[in-house]
Order: structure tokens, then C-alpha cells, then sequence
């Protein structure tokens, strides 16, 4: 195929457009370079045959037009968002123009191009979003696809509001959809203002690890490249206008995540040792949802997908990476944000 990914210089997209060219698929990857975003995520196919980038935002209606005319993608693969809940309490109007706005523009070139191109039935749009859609859990239970949406942070609702509108393209004109919704990601190239990548790099430089509240909320780790494992398996075989929930199979609480981490710290860098030494807890964030958990039978069941890591062996992996390529992460500490404790309107 020839995929059109959107936010394809972030975290998940380039994870993503690595994978997809690896497999022979053409990519052009679209993305707006804001801050999180990273070419050098991608560096290793830039020079790829099958590799193209266009630097356009998803608000921007012409430049998506000429870019599905010049590409003539067969997919869109549309993970362009701003994702960082922490930013989105302190600017909610970025997150409503990027994931509502900008996700509504795409829908519409994209039924437009797919109605000049006559409708083919391979086409798909695949829209992926997000567990925090769901709301929170309690100390029971697992998110589902039929689970009720119940957004509690201007990032979610905003990713709960681009969910709707692609199930609307679908029912409403036909656009052949699919939809994923993930648990928390990490691993190599995540931006360092998400949790595990700032245990990793504040341990490193010896200043406090913050851990919000009690370090009792919950999340269920995916490794980024499961993740993308899972999206282009969807992408080439899920059924049209179904949604998968895609998890890690691995529950855990943030305080035993960041203690997981000060040990692969201790073995892997031992003079910093022990790293845990360095916890602090501070004051939570507003409406910090307590647990998320995906029940993952569907895209197992439909798709034969499952993880191939734990999160004890996707840590290790993404401790390693983080120790071997300071070149990648030490500019990236002087954007906007980051090091600063955000969130706390």
C-alpha cells in the first residue's frame, strides 16, 4: 500500500512509518513539525525509495487537498494530535483546533478524494485515539469497546470529540473507517514530558523524580512498537467501521512503574545508584483519572494480535535506548515545557 501518516515525526506516527517501510509499503509522512515532533524519529528511512514527507498542518484544508491528489494514497493512517493532558489543562484551544478542527478537515478531504477516486472499497481511514476516552475505572473492570465515553481532561474530551466525528464520516457518507484506541505508550524517540522518559532522564541528571499524588494511579503499558504492530494490522485487515482496543496487557501503578525503572537504572548505570533514592511525590494533577485497563479480546480474537513484550522487558529495552543515544534527547530538553511542571491550573 501506499499510506498517508499523519503526525508521522512523533512518538507513535514514526514508530509507524518505520514499521510500514520496513514492510515495503510506500509512506508519505505529513506532519506539522510542531514541538514534539522530531525528524530525526525517522531519520533511519529518509533516504528509503518508499519514503516521503510533507511539511503541512491538518488545519489546513488546501495543503491536505494537494497533498491526497499529488500522493494518491490508498490509506491515511491519521494519528496528527496534541497528546500531552498536562498542556492540555493549560491550553485547551490547541487541543480543540489540532484534534477536533484539524481531524474534521481530514475527514473531509479525505471523502472528497475518495469520492473522485470512485469510491474504491480498499480505502481506508484509520483514526487513532485513546483509552482516556473512557473515563476512569475503578479497582475492577476493563475498557471495552462498547464501553461509554466519559472524558475527563480537555485532551480527552478533545480526542473523544475526533472519535465521534469519524464514526459520523462513516455512517453518514460511507467513508470506510476504522478506529483504534490505545493505552498509555512508551519506549525509543518518546518526547520527555511523558512519564517515563522524565524518570529516566531526571534520574540520569540526579534531580527528583515527581510522582504525582500517591503514585496509586493505574495505567496499562504498550510498547510503542507493539503499538504500531497492532495499527498496521488493523489497517490491513479490520473490518470497516469497527474499533479495536489495543492494550499492553500489562496493569501497573505509576509508583511501582518509576521503582521498575530506578532498578534497570541501577543495573545499567550503577555510579547513580539507588535511583529510587530520588522519588518525590507532588501535588496531582487536576481530574487525574485513577485507573485505565483495556480489555484486549477483540483485536486478539478477530486479528490474532497480541503484545510481544512485558513491560518489564519494554522498559529495559527503553532504559538501554535512552543510555545509548543522548544525542537524540539533550536538545530536546530546551523546547518549550520541558522540565517544567505543567498542569497545575
Amino acid at each position: 500500500m501506499k499510506i498517508l501518516v499523519t503526525g508521522g515525526a512523533g512518538f507513535i506516527g514514526s514508530a509507524v512509518v518505520r514499521q510500514a517501510v520496513a514492510r515495503g509499503h510506500a509512506v508519505v509522512n505529513l506532519d506539522a513539525l510542531t514541538y514534539a515532533a522530531n525528524l530525526e524519529n525517522v531519520a533511519s528511512v529518509a533516504d528509503s525509495p518508499l519514503y516521503a514527507f510533507e511539511h503541512v498542518d491538518i488545519r489546513d484544508r488546501a495543503a491536505l487537498d494537494r497533498v491526497l491528489a499529488d500522493h494518491r494514497p490508498d490509506a491515511i493512517l491519521h494519528l496528527a494530535a496534541e497528546s500531552h493532558v498536562d498542556r492540555s489543562i493549560d491550553g485547551p484551544g490547541a487541543f480543540i483546533e489540532t484534534n477536533v478542527t484539524g481531524t474534521y478537515n481530514l475527514l473531509e478531504a479525505a471523502r472528497a478524494y475518495w469520492t473522485a477516486q470512485g469510491r474504491p472499497d480498499a480505502f481506508r481511514f484509520h483514526h487513532i485515539s485513546t483509552d482516556e476516552v473512557f473515563g476512569s475505572l475503578g479497582e475492577t473492570g476493563q475498557f471495552t469497546e462498547d464501553t461509554p465515553y466519559d472524558p475527563r481532561s480537555p485532551y480527552s474530551a478533545s480526542k473523544a470529540a475526533s472519535d465521534h466525528l469519524v464514526r459520523a464520516w462513516h455512517e453518514t457518507y460511507g467513508l470506510p473507517v476504522v478506529l483504534t484506541n490505545c493505552s498509555n505508550n512508551y519506549g525509543p524517540f518518546h518526547f520527555p514530558e511523558k512519564l517515563v522518559p522524565v524518570v529516566i532522564l531526571k534520574a540520569l541528571a540526579g534531580q527528583p523524580i515527581p510522582v504525582y499524588g500517591d503514585g496509586g494511579n493505574v495505567r496499562d503499558w504498550l510498547y510503542v512498537e507493539d503499538h504500531a504492530d497492532a495499527l498496521l494490522t488493523v489497517l490491513e485487515r479490520g473490518e470497516i467501521g469497527r474499533s479495536y482496543n489495543i492494550g499492553g496487557e500489562n496493569e501497573a501503578r505509576n509508583i511501582d512503574l518509576v521503582r521498575t525503572i530506578c532498578a534497570h537504572l541501577d543495573d545499567l548505570r550503577p555510579e547513580g545508584a539507588p535511583h529510587d533514592r530520588l522519588i518525590a511525590f507532588v501535588t496531582d494533577r487536576p481530574g487525574h483519572d485513577r485507573r485505565y485497563a483495556i480489555d484486549p479480546t477483540r483485536i486478539r480474537t478477530e486479528l490474532g494480535w497480541r503484545p510481544s513484550v512485558t513491560v518489564e522487558q519494554g522498559l529495559r529495552l527503553t532504559v538501554e535506548w535512552y543510555l545509548a543515544n543522548e544525542d537524540w534527547w539533550r536538545p530536546l530538553l530546551d523546547r518549550q515545557g520541558v522540565g517544567q511542571r505543567l498542569g497545575t491550573a
